[in-house]
């Protein structure tokens, strides 16, 4: 399993708009301006290949921040 600060750096490459430096572990990811259904599925697509690992819907929604979603994928 790959560290919180490795899923933030991974996760960052999955937005092309924002700056990376806008995505920590507590930042809320649907408040940024670049989120969509099309950065969620790309989302998705990289947790299933990082981790083997398949995020629901539900667990997009209910988590707030990217280490809500860390720990999601972890406890899975």
């Amino acid at each position: 399993m790959i560290t919180l600060d490795e899923f933030i750096k991974g996760v960052a490459d999955q937005f092309e708009d924002t700056d990376p430096s806008e995505i920590k572990a507590d930042t809320c990811y649907h408040e940024l301006e670049e989120w969509s259904s099309l950065v969620a599925m790309t989302l998705v697509a990289y947790v299933k290949i990082e981790f083997n690992q398949t995020l629901s819907g539900a667990d997009i929604q209910k988590a707030r921040t990217f280490e809500d979603l860390y720990k999601i994928i972890c406890s899975k």
